[in-house]
């Protein structure tokens, strides 16, 4: 990977996990496109990354614009290597508050963005034979969550589609597999589970490894995907959670 330069997309680039990915990214010389809606957070992460890190600032539920993103993705930069689906949103509300607009929200934002990215990328990636798409899921696809049924919906629908892509991408030569982070410290999940010590202390007394993971957890699992090292490694979703799926 390091003797022949490739470009990655990480969508959501610019904070938490996808900014973790995006560090480890071009900290390895890959030139990494960074997508999301808040043009600060993108810049900033420009600035502190330096050139391998080209912001885009774009909103992925505008489905429809999409085949013109990703054409002028390949224009100016002849090939797309690697995608990583990160971005997402979540919704914390009982079930039978959430409304069908809030459940077709996530849905939209969560899978069918992820989706129509992966598939303009995909005719790239076949005309190269080649490429790696990483999606990220969540542990709420691994087990039952209260409170989240519209994000446990989309990210279930995440590993399914994650297995359906390897199945008929990989003759192709295009390995998609799918990291399902557990409790990781970003600061939004450390301010939530601060403000809230009983579902804290939960999470850590399930959590054989006793701590939260680490954001740079998620990129190393991301970069070993996208390398030589995981040259047959495809259709797997890999949980980075300490433990906490298996814990009792």
């Amino acid at each position: 990977m390091k003797q022949e330069k490739r470009i990655a997309i990480v969508t959501g680039g610019g904070s938490g996990i996808g900014l973790a990915i995006t560090k480890k990214f071009t900290a390895e010389n890959i030139t990494t496109i960074i997508i999301g809606r808040d043009p600060k957070k993108l810049n900033a992460t420009k600035k502190e990354l330096g050139e391998l890190c080209i912001p885009i600032s774009f909103d992925l539920t505008n489905l429809s614009a999409i085949p013109s993103l990703v054409k002028d993705i390949k224009t100016n930069y002849g090939k797309i290597d690697i995608l990583v689906n990160n971005a997402g949103i979540n919704l914390k509300k009982d079930f039978i508050e959430v409304s069908d607009e809030d459940f077709q929200r996530i849905l939209h934002t969560n899978v069918s963005s992820v989706f129509s990215l992966s598939r303009e990328v995909v005719k790239g990636m076949i005309q190269n034979v080649n490429g790696c798409i990483i999606n990220i899921s969540s542990m709420a696809s691994q087990y039952g969550l209260p409170k989240v049924i519209a994000y446990s919906a989309s990210k279930s629908a995440i590993e399914g589609m994650t297995r359906a892509m390897a199945v008929e991408l990989s003759p192709l030569g295009i390995r998609v597999n799918c990291i399902a982070p557990g409790f990781i410290a970003t600061e939004m999940s450390a301010n939530a589970l601060n403000n809230d010590p009983e579902r804290k202390n939960k999470v850590l007394s399930r959590t054989p490894l006793g701590k939260l993971g680490d954001p740079s957890d998620v990129a190393d699992a991301a970069y070993y995907f996208a390398s030589d090292s995981a040259k047959y490694v495809t259709g797997v979703v890999l949980p980075i959670d300490g433990g906490n799926s298996i814990g009792f």
